[in-house]
Parts: C-alpha cells; sequence; structure tokens
C-alpha cells in the first residue's frame, strides 16, 4: 500500500484565521482508494520552511499532496519554491490555463491583468491537471519513483480536482487494493457507551477487519474496513459483523449509508413521500440549512420559520400568549405549541421546533445557558425533550440540530417509516 503525506501551506491556517479542512477530506478519499495517509504538516508561505518540508515528506512518502500558496498575490510563494525543489529551468505558459483564466475574468467584465496572467506560468519540468474551476494550475511533480501533486487550497476547486483527475491520475499509476468499507451511522448514544455496547464484537474481529470509531457532536459513524483485496467471500464476512453491530445498537441506527444525518433523514422521509416544515429560535435556521445544503432537499423540505421574538411565535406559530407568560419562551410547552402550529400553517407531514438559550448570556438558574426544548410532531402525536448542553453558542446551536434529528428519527421509527 503507498503512503501518503499532506502539506497545506498558509499563514493563515497557522494564525488560526482558517481551519484545515482540506486534509481531512483530502485523507479520507485516499484511504477509500488503499492509500495510507501517514503524516499531515502545516507549514507557513515562507519559502525555506516549504523546501524543508517537502525534502522531509520525500524520505517518509510515496506520494506528497500539497495544498495552498497558488494565488496571483506576492505572498503566494508555492509555484516558483516548488520550480526551483524540482530543480526547473523556467517557467512557460500554459495555453489551457491562460484560456482559463481570460474566461474567468471576461466572464465578471474585468481586465485581465499582468499578475492574473501569470497564474497561467507554471514550471517547464511539470505535468498539469487542468483545473476547470479555478485560475490556479494544478501540478504533478516526478522525482524517481516519488509523485508530487500541488493544488489550490480554496475547498471546492480542490475537491473538484482531487475527485476528477488526481484520484483517478494516482489509481492509474499504483496498483492498489481494492478496499471495503462497511459504514454504520448512529447517533444519540457517545463513543465510550457504544464501545462498550459492542466491545465483545469488536474483539472478536479478525486482524484484517479494522472498526474505526468516528465521532462527530451527537454522533458516531462505525467503519468496518479490510485492506485485503476485497472478494465475495470477505465482503460476507464484514457484512456478517456489521449486522450483529446493528442488531446491538438498533435504537442508535442511522444509516448504512456514509452520507450526513440530516440527509439519512431526507432519504428516508423521501422514500415515504414525506414533507418537513421547522419552527427554530435559538438555532437561527441552522437546521434548514443542514437539510437544504443536499440537492433534492425540496422534495421534502416545504420550509421553516425562524421566529426568534414572542411576537412572531405568536403571530407565525399560534404559540398562545399564556403559553408564553405561563412557561417561557424557553420551555417544552412553548416547543410543543410551536411544532404543531408548524405542522398546521405549513400543512406538512411532520414539523420540528426548538427553542432554547445559545448563550453565552441569557441564562438563569431555573433555566441555564444550553437549556434547549426541542419538540416534534405529525398528525398523531408530538413528542417533546429538555436538554442541557454547554456555555458555549455554536455549539450549543450544533448540538440542538442534531438533538433534533434524532428526535426527528425517533418519531419516523415510532410511525413505522423506515
Amino acid at each position: 500500500m503507498p503512503l501518503a503525506e499532506i502539506i497545506t501551506i498558509g499563514d493563515e491556517i497557522l494564525i488560526g484565521q482558517i481551519i484545515d479542512t482540506n486534509s481531512p477530506w483530502m485523507a479520507t478519499e485516499l484511504n477509500k482508494i488503499g492509500i495510507s495517509v501517514t503524516q499531515i504538516t502545516s507549514i507557513s508561505d515562507q519559502k525555506e520552511h516549504i523546501l524543508k518540508a517537502l525534502e522531509e515528506a520525500e524520505g517518509r512518502a510515496d506520494i506528497i499532496l500539497v495544498t495552498g500558496g497558488l494565488g496571483p498575490t506576492k505572498d503566494d510563494v508555492t509555484k516558483k519554491t516548488m520550480a526551483e525543489y524540482f530543480g526547473s529551468e523556467k517557467m512557460v505558459v500554459h495555453e489551457p490555463t491562460l484560456k482559463i483564466v481570460r474566461s474567468f475574468f471576461e466572464r465578471r467584465d474585468l481586465p485581465v491583468t499582468e499578475l492574473n496572467a501569470l497564474q497561467a506560468e507554471v514550471p517547464d519540468n511539470c505535468e498539469i491537471l487542468l483545473n476547470e474551476n479555478g485560475t490556479a494550475p494544478c501540478m504533478l511533480f516526478q522525482k524517481g519513483n516519488k509523485v508530487f501533486i500541488s493544488m489550490p487550497g480554496v475547498p471546492f476547486e480542490m475537491m473538484l480536482l482531487m475527485s476528477n483527475k488526481v484520484l483517478p491520475e494516482l489509481t492509474k499509476r499504483y496498483h492498489l487494493p481494492s478496499i471495503y468499507h462497511r459504514t454504520i451511522l448512529t447517533a444519540g448514544i457517545g463513543e465510550s457507551f457504544l464501545a462498550d455496547r459492542i466491545a465483545d464484537i469488536e474483539d472478536s474481529l479478525p486482524d484484517y477487519i479494522k472498526l474505526a470509531y468516528l465521532p462527530k457532536l451527537g454522533m458516531v459513524r462505525l467503519r468496518l474496513s479490510s485492506a485485503k483485496n476485497a472478494d465475495a467471500e470477505l465482503i460476507e464476512e464484514i457484512e456478517q459483523f456489521a449486522g450483529k453491530i446493528e442488531e446491538r445498537v438498533a435504537e442508535y441506527w442511522v444509516s448504512n449509508e456514509d452520507v450526513a444525518f440530516e440527509k439519512a433523514i431526507l432519504d428516508l422521509m423521501e422514500r415515504n413521500n414525506l414533507t418537513l416544515s421547522l419552527a427554530e429560535s435559538c438555532t437561527g435556521g441552522y437546521l434548514s440549512h443542514l437539510f437544504t445544503q443536499h440537492s433534492g432537499s425540496s422534495s421534502v423540505f416545504d420550509g421553516a420559520a425562524v421566529v426568534y421574538s414572542n411576537k412572531l411565535k405568536m403571530s407565525v406559530l399560534g404559540v398562545k400568549s399564556e403559553t408564553l407568560e405561563q412557561f417561557g419562551a424557553v420551555s417544552e410547552q412553548t416547543a410543543k405549541e410551536m411544532a404543531e402550529g408548524a405542522l398546521l400553517n405549513f400543512e406538512t407531514d411532520f414539523a420540528v421546533a426548538i427553542t432554547g438559550i445559545a448563550g453565552p448570556g441569557g441564562g438563569s438558574e431555573e433555566k441555564p445557558v444550553g437549556t434547549v426544548c426541542i419538540a416534534v410532531a405529525n398528525k398523531n402525536e408530538t413528542l417533546v425533550k429538555r436538554f442541557i448542553f454547554s456555555n458555549k453558542r455554536l455549539q450549543n446551536i450544533e448540538r440542538s440540530a442534531t438533538a433534533a434529528l434524532f428526535l426527528l428519527l425517533t418519531l419516523l421509527r415510532k410511525s413505522q417509516y423506515n
């Protein structure tokens, strides 16, 4: 199995201005095709740091993937540094890239400056994997039996290049094992509790089948995989272990697909021709965003109301003034009326409501920061649950959305939808 390293270049990562989301995604995609990532390094936009990182990675890995530092500004030095490292004699204009650069600016009715045109200049000893979604070229260098690939750091450009150009190129160059992955998505149970529950199954796995725990807020993705060439016998063996795990954690099982939680729910509801509406307060539309980021969500998701004020809770959703006065905006009673109001007014099959105190201020002794009430309703029943999360606002918003998804899944299952 070939070994890979990932190098991300950019001062903005090191000073905490942005989070490196490229490396985890790249590592996941490489692992899927049988390439093991042994190290991920983030370095500054300094020539000496880039040269040192390239040299060290060359001594450890077969494939070195580099992202970032390919922009048109003076602090983007990756291209020239790569040219120096690989002993390029000169920079040459790559005409297909220049054509893309010109088209990019012409579509926006902007002039192509000399600085912009320089994007199309590349070292004379590299191979270009054409970037059709941006102006920075993707460069491939061969040094002995080592492959170096430099990509732009813009996430969507990098992802498209990886999927359409880089991964097919690596598959062509290396004899890669046929990796089989089997995913079990769970929610509503912590990693340690999950591990305890399936400990005996995990202990019975043969050496060539590995079980990974991939936790995220409120969810744990279990992945059974084997680097052994996947024949029918191996696949059947992995499926048998997966079946045992699913049976053991049935109440927390979400999906066998390697998809986001909300996508699994969208798929389930679409299969059953169900519609959904939302009433969000403290999450401010975050749950709506989770659903609508997926293509085709409109076949399930009809709409939402983001209602921060009591006035809108009453006028849009029909929450009673007496309920708000007696129990407050953050209460199980209010969440229930919000969900039932959304169900009625949006005329959907299911509705979800979230109201809470995201923080960091606004809490009380009775209702501390992190108190969230969630309700899920259909025409037959309304489920309501109260949670107390942390004092961190963004984390509370994410955890509220995940808890709402799990409560929605609970009512869907209770209503015999699978």
